[in-house]
């Protein structure tokens, strides 16, 4: 019943199924995809004739409303569900991109295709479970350094890890 009232209220079709875009990240900066790879697979997707949808707590909001300024198209939901919604909209997702978050956990819990971006942190701690979860990271030398921002000021460990190598998973 929530889900469907969900869908209703925020003006959104179950079929096909979306792509769901998790930006946020707790932590801190250095768990962040950056806000424009997100964008450059959101706009990928859009092209293809995917529903996005991007997904966050009221703190996710700036990272998702430069998403969706940079993709129209998508639907950005920041800010405007509970948790109950949100793991309610996950289990309808196709796909989760996401950062090593809470909204990873939860949409490994409901069975979603998860690919997860991990930079500062390990995924032999925080992996997402679930059988249709996989993690792309790049294994540098200084990483993970389980830090909130990064000690050396470059995020390589995010920035260099391209949107092309999500579309591909995706």
């Amino acid at each position: 019943d929530n889900r469907a009232r969900l869908l209703r209220e925020l003006g959104l079709r179950d079929a096909p199924r979306p792509v769901i875009l998790c930006p946020g990240a707790e932590f801190g900066p250095a768990k962040r995809w950056p806000a424009e790879h997100y964008a450059a697979v959101a706009r990928q997707l859009v092209a293809a004739g995917r529903p996005v949808w991007l997904l966050g707590s009221p703190k996710d909001r700036e990272p998702c409303d430069a998403i969706a300024a940079a993709a129209p198209g998508v639907a950005n939901l920041a800010g405007r569900t509970r948790l109950i919604d949100a793991v309610d909209l996950l289990s309808l997702a196709d796909a989760v991109v996401c950062n090593d978050s809470g909204l990873m956990h939860v949409a490994g819990a409901v069975g979603a295709r998860v690919v997860a971006v991990f930079g500062s942190t390990s995924p032999a701690f925080t992996p997402p479970l679930g059988p249709g979860a996989e993690v792309l990271r790049l294994g540098l030398d200084c990483s993970p350094c389980f830090e909130r921002e990064c000690p050396l000021g470059h995020l390589r460990c995010l920035v260099d890890l391209g949107p092309e190598r999500v579309l591909a998973r995706l």
